[in-house]
């Protein structure tokens, strides 16, 4: 630490030397300094602020039905090109200055001079508050500018929306105009597609691989049907041909019942039925069949002994032969019809599945075409419908916008500028002279020390040198030389107070200046 002290007392007193040459570096930097910052002309800053009102009472009632645009989105876009070349060229149009331009270099200039000296700022705490400043010598040139900047902004505001909302819907008519001759086209190549293949169309059933597998049950059942109806019809064929083997049942039993015949046939098939159990289970087809007639037979039985009952009708139709066989040749006669009808949709369900057999290289992929016709059809239809729904959104959206304004401008307060210069701020420059003179003679007289360079004390000298030093010569001042000293440290002084003495009176006068302004033009 004592060296760094010790060399920074080196330092200092090797720039003393150069005292002089330093006050004749700085004072003059320090007095030109100045006189530039009294002609500095004084600047006034106009300014103007607004508050943009997003809210709207239709928004949330039209929520779903039409296109709830950012307006925030917006706002910051139109926030962010306010100061666009075109805009800065319609401000210099508005405020006559694109008349101090000659030509279009001198023009880039002049816009870009106007564009670094506007400010679009947002009022801290308050999204919705903005802020337009600019800065000039001529008072009323800067009103105009923030007044044809407000004017601006508020313009682009109000027609943007609108602007964008007639945009989308030129788009969406375009898009449903291409999207109406797609579906156009689609239909007729459907059309033209069922028109061709007339015959080979898939049913609502299913493809063509379901359909083929759907004939083959139904051709399946058909043929167990068939087979059971000619089960029946043999099984009626038999009882037939053994009630005419024995045509005198009845005297053998007419002493024990009134309906021997019947009672003989239900015998007979009963222990048929037995037969059969014995070979086979009650699901079997000929023991249903079996069941079935044996339950037919009691049922006549019942109605031969009612009819008994009102009048001897029995007696009677005994006299006349046998009716149980005319029964059975009638439900003979109506097995066969039945075995034929059966035959005739076995014989079409299988026309049916030999068709589809042959067709087993043709009708898979005229599904498959007409698949893709559908589907085809089917998202174009679906995005037609969409669009058309859209269309509907931005019409409503758009009258929206025309009946209320998405987004308000309210000029709060409109552009002023203050009786009170803005700048520039002459006493934080006069002050800045003064401390970058000071400055730049300090350096000037260190680069001096640094060309010419002594030493202050032994020790340096010795670690310069890398020689011994045996001993040090104290210098001996003369009275002449004392006094030449003190008039040299006396005059330094006075120069140095006379500069501070200007420095303060520059600034008296100018923070007298500055209320003296303020004064006047607040009486005016």
């Amino acid at each position: 630490m004592q060296e760094i002290i010790a060399q920074l007392v080196g330092h200092a007193r090797s720039t003393w030397r150069y005292r002089w040459y330093m006050l004749l570096v700085a004072s003059p930097l320090c007095i030109g300094g100045w006189a530039m910052v009294q002609v500095l002309p004084d600047q006034y800053e106009a300014s103007a602020r607004v508050y943009l009102d997003t809210e709207s009472m239709l928004r949330p009632l039209m929520k779903g039905l039409a296109v709830d645009s950012n307006v925030r989105s917006q706002i910051d876009i139109m926030t962010k090109t306010l100061l666009s070349r075109p805009n800065l060229e319609k401000v210099a149009r508005m405020t006559d200055l694109d008349l101090k331009a000659k030509t279009p270099d001198q023009m880039d200039g002049l816009l870009d001079r106007l564009g670094g000296k506007i400010k679009l700022e947002q009022v801290p705490q308050s999204r919705d508050f903005y802020k337009i400043k600019y800065e000039d010598n001529n008072p009323q040139l800067a009103k105009k500018v923030v007044q044809a900047l407000l004017t601006i902004f508020v313009e682009s505001t109000l027609g943007e929306s609108r602007k964008d909302t007639d945009v989308a819907q030129s788009f969406l008519d375009q898009q449903i105009k291409e999207y109406e001759a797609r579906l156009v086209q689609s239909e007729d190549r459907l059309k033209d597609f069922k028109r061709r293949n007339i015959g080979r169309m898939p049913g609502e059933g299913g493809d063509y691989f379901q359909n083929l597998q759907t004939a083959i049950g139904e051709l399946e059942q058909a043929q167990l049907q068939l087979h059971e109806a000619e089960n029946r019809r043999q099984e009626l064929a038999r009882q037939l041909e053994d009630n005419e083997a024995a045509p005198n049942v009845q005297a053998v039993t007419s002493t024990n019942s009134s309906t021997p015949e019947l009672d003989s046939r239900i015998n007979n098939l009963q222990a048929r039925l037995d037969e059969l159990l014995l070979k086979y289970t009650n699901q079997h087809p000929d023991v249903i069949e079996v069941k079935r007639t044996i339950a037919d037979l009691e049922k006549q039985k019942k109605e031969v002994l009612a009819a008994q009952a009102k009048g001897g009708q029995g007696a009677a139709d005994a006299q006349d032969g046998n009716p149980y066989q005319g029964q059975l040749k009638l439900a003979l006669s109506e097995a066969d019809a039945n075995v034929a009808a059966l035959k005739a949709r076995v014989t079409a369900y299988q026309q049916r599945v030999d068709q589809l057999k042959k067709m087993v290289d043709i009708l898979p992929e005229v599904e498959e075409q007409l698949k893709q016709l559908n589907r085809d059809y089917d998202v174009t239809k679906r995005n037609y419908e969409l669009l058309l729904a859209r269309r509907e959104s931005a019409s409503l959206s758009q009258q929206m916008d025309q009946n209320s304004d998405s987004v308000k401008i309210r000029v709060v307060d409109p552009p002023y500028v203050p009786p009170t210069p803005s700048g520039p701020d002459r006493p934080l420059l006069t002050s800045g002279a003064l401390a970058g003179g000071i400055i730049a003679g300090i350096v000037f007289a260190i680069f001096l020390a640094q060309l010419n360079p002594t030493f202050d004390n032994r020790r340096i000298l010795m670690e310069i040198t890398s020689l011994p030093v045996l001993g040090g010569v104290s210098m001996i001042w003369t009275e002449a030389q004392l006094r030449k000293r003190h008039l040299d440290l006396l005059g330094f002084g006075l120069i140095i107070v006379t500069l501070l003495g200007i420095y303060s009176a520059v600034m008296a006068m100018q923070i007298l200046n500055i209320n003296l302004i303020a004064h006047v033009k607040g009486l005016l």
